[in-house]
């Protein structure tokens, strides 16, 4: 069974434990297929992008949620990892050329720079399928209500009422260069990016079969973190590098993509995301003291530099 408390550890400790247990659990769920086949291809690209590192905050969120309603930590480490899957499967399709055509991801070249267009469709592809069969497994719970509860939340933050959605509306607003006002950036926003840390959120909830009202704290925390995240990101894209993201970085301004930063300033954006985050903590009052690394998650979101 993973090792996934680690309450008394300091955050980020606490984040490499937590990714350190989920990347095991990735690499038993995703196996290594050898040999030469179209189907030991596809493996070693699914592998290279979900192994290939990253924060792994959204698994950190659900663990923390999960951690609140006493959920069994197997359990929880099951849906961290299908969760990861859903977003490396994203990040794999947001990175080619028919959308943002990058070429670097996690400090390496981008999956279809690795392999090539179609091998990289397919590994997103596959690595969308496997997150469902993994949440459908026994395994993650006993209960099928609770597996069907979260195929069906994860399948609708990833579709288009979240997700998709949301990054249709991105490339349509960049593509009939669409004038964006705030709210309808905050709107894209919250399908595009929040709606999985929503999901991730609220995913131990799920397992805890937790009161309606411990939900809605959850999502409530999560809307206004998300927006903090995309804020902080779009920052990054502004004043970051490379070496520190570990992707590229200037790509909204040279795509002249409306963002939190282009409307409202680089001090007024970093205002407002501190705001988000102290709202986000705000939240969580009804958990009281065993919310608190999820405090620190709002706070480490906005001040992160990668």
């Amino acid at each position: 069974m993973p090792n996934l408390d680690g309450r008394s550890l300091p955050l980020q400790a606490a984040m490499a434990e937590v990714a350190t247990d989920v990347h095991a659990m990735l690499d038993r769920l995703i196996p290594d297929g050898g040999g030469e086949s179209g189907e030991a291809r596809l493996s070693a690209a699914m592998r290279y992008a979900v192994l290939g590192g990253g924060k792994r905050l959204r698994p950190f969120l659900v663990v923390e949620s999960a951690a609140l309603f006493n959920v069994a930590p197997s359990s929880a480490c099951k849906v961290a990892a299908a969760v990861e899957m859903l977003h490396t499967y994203s990040l794999i399709h947001d990175d080619l050329p028919a959308m943002d055509d990058a070429e670097l991801r996690r400090g390496r070249p981008t999956v279809h720079r690795m392999y090539d267009e179609a091998t990289a469709i397919l590994a997103g592809d596959a690595l969308l399928t496997r997150a469902f069969e993994v949440l459908a497994d026994v395994g993650v719970h006993g209960d099928p209500a609770v597996r069907i509860e979260l195929v069906k939340e994860l399948a609708q933050a990833a579709g288009i009422a979240g997700m998709c959605g949301g990054q249709m509306m991105d490339l349509q607003a960049e593509t009939e260069s669409l004038p964006l006002e705030i709210g309808a950036i905050t709107r894209l926003q919250r399908l595009k990016t929040g709606a999985i840390i929503a999901f991730s959120c609220e995913a131990g909830a799920i397992l805890g079969k937790a009161p309606q009202q411990m939900r809605h704290a959850l999502n409530a925390y999560a809307h206004d973190l998300g927006l903090a995240f995309q804020i902080a990101d779009d920052l990054l894209d502004v004043e970051g590098s490379s070496t520190e993201t570990g992707k590229d970085t200037g790509k909204d301004a040279s795509a002249n993509k409306a963002t939190f930063v282009s409307i409202l300033g680089v001090e007024r954006a970093r205002s407002q995301a501190v705001l988000l985050a102290d709202q986000a903590c705000a939240h969580l009052d009804p958990f009281g003291p065993a919310a608190e690394r999820l405090r620190e998650v709002a706070r480490f979101v906005v001040d992160r530099r990668a």
